[in-house]
C-alpha cells in the first residue's frame, strides 16, 4: 500500500533506513518511530516507494 502524501513516504524513508541500519534509530522522531516499531521492511519498502510528484504534504486522518 502506497503512502497517501510527501510526509507520510519521508516518514517510511526515515524508519527504513533505520530498520537497514543506515541510520541511528534514536534519530527517529514521531510517526517515523511508530513505523520503526509496528511495520516490517518490506511494509516500510511499499509504503516509501512511488513518485511524490501530485501527492498532497499531508492528508487528514479519517480517525
Amino acid at each position: 500500500m502506497p503512502a497517501k502524501s510527501k510526509a507520510q513516504q519521508k516518514a517510511a524513508g526515515a524508519a527504513l533506513a533505520a530498520k537497514r541500519g543506515e541510520t541511528k534509530v534514536s534519530d527517529l522522531q514521531g510517526a517515523s518511530k511508530e513505523m520503526y516499531d509496528s511495520m516490517s521492511e518490506g511494509q516500510l519498502e511499499d509504503f516509501a516507494e512511488g513518485q511524490r510528484k501530485g501527492k498532497p504534504e499531508h492528508v487528514e486522518n479519517d480517525d
